[in-house]
Parts: C-alpha cells; structure tokens; sequence
C-alpha cells in the first residue's frame, strides 16, 4: 500500500511541477510584444504573442504619402513582420514546455500534424499579398455610402 501513496505522491508532484511550468510559460507568451516599423517610420503595427494586432500608429503624414491601397498593404506587410518576430519569442518560451520532437512554430501556426500538402493554400483561400492591390487604383473620390435608398425615400 505505501508503494502506491509513493507512486501517487510522485505523480502529484510531476504534476504540480507541470502546471508550475505551463503558468510560466502563459506569462512569458501574454508578455509577448512586438513591433514592425516601415522604412520612412509612418506606419507601425505591434501585435502581441500569438500574432494578433494589439497596436497601430500612422502617422498623419502617411496619409499623404501612401495611396489607400498603399497604406493597406503596409499595414498588411508589417503585422506579418511584427508576427513572425512574436512567432519567434513566443517559440522560445513554449519549447521547454514541449515534448522533444515537437516543433513549436508549427504548434503555434496549428500546422504541427499537417502534411505540407494540407498546408499549403490552395488559390482561393489563400491571404492577399502587397502584390494583390493594384497601385494605379485610387479610390480618392469615391463614394463609400449607400444612398439607394433615401433617394426613393424623398
């Protein structure tokens, strides 16, 4: 009977220790901040450890600078950036808590049992790229809103 208490005793502490680990590391990853700047410093996204947009700063003269699509792309472009910098810590920090073959990139991408035949988009699905937007497209003086039907209401 003590052999098993010892057992279970053990286990407990395997355990414990376990969920010690697993709460250090869900602090590491909610400390998790990074930033992507363009180049002229207009445009910054940060996002936090699993990628998601926590911040956006455009400067005023971005405005100026960028045409709508422009501007969208950027911003496109550097929350990627900032994602694969957090990607990269947030790897960091989950790999101790990882069995050893594990490949914590893939596990955070949800891509860790996938085939690279499953992952791969196919056409369609797949996200816009900078080179979706066409550049010579301004929607300067377009008109966004909806007035189809307040003019049949008059």
């Amino acid at each position: 009977m003590t052999d098993h208490r010892d057992e279970v005793e053990q286990l407990l502490a395997e355990y414990r220790r376990s969920r010690e680990q697993l709460a250090d590391v869900q602090q590491q990853l909610t400390a998790i901040s990074e930033s992507a700047s363009s180049d002229d410093g207009l445009v910054t996204a940060t996002v936090g450890g699993r990628g998601v947009l926590t911040g956006l700063t455009i400067a005023d003269a971005a405005y100026e600078r960028y045409r709508p699509a422009e501007l969208a792309a950027q911003i496109v472009r550097l929350t990627g950036a900032a994602t694969a910098k957090a990607f990269t810590g947030a790897s960091e920090a989950l790999a101790p808590a990882l069995p050893q073959d594990t490949d914590p990139q893939a596990l955070l991408l949800g891509t860790a049992d996938l085939t690279a035949d499953e992952i791969t988009p196919s056409g369609e699905n797949s996200a816009p790229t900078a080179d979706d937007f066409d550049d010579d497209e301004s929607f300067e003086d377009a008109n966004w809103i909806d007035d189809s039907e307040w003019q049949r209401s008059r």
